[in-house]
């Protein structure tokens, strides 16, 4: 939930949906780790009615790479997370925010000698 500066009140507006502390916590992480393997360079995050978005890119400017994504509406069915990569191709979706973002543990592979 996010304040809305517009209304009067101080509290939060039920309507629109963005990340929790914690979850932001989870997903910060994973970028961090991917920034030091010179994966990632930038991010965006935007919250709106239905769901909210974090965006993650390769190079400032470009598509973005992955979208993790939290729909509310879908957590009683397929799950409200989402990892979505490039062409919209869903990667992975479920109820719990660590087991889909270890999609990311496994994304890319070193050959060690």
């Amino acid at each position: 939930m996010t304040f809305d500066p517009s209304s009067g009140e101080g509290g939060a507006q039920p309507s629109s949906v963005f990340f929790e502390r914690r979850e932001l916590d989870q997903i910060l992480r994973v970028y961090g780790r991917m920034v030091a393997q010179a994966e990632w360079r930038d991010y965006a995050m935007v919250g709106g009615k239905e769901a909210a978005e974090f965006a993650v890119f390769r190079r400032s400017g470009d598509a973005p790479a992955y979208r993790i994504e939290k729909r509310p509406s879908l957590q009683t069915r397929q799950g409200q997370w989402s990892v979505v990569g490039e062409g919209g191709v869903v990667l992975k979706r479920g109820r719990d925010l660590a087991q889909v973002l270890r999609v990311f543990d496994s994304r890319r592979f070193q050959v060690v000698e």
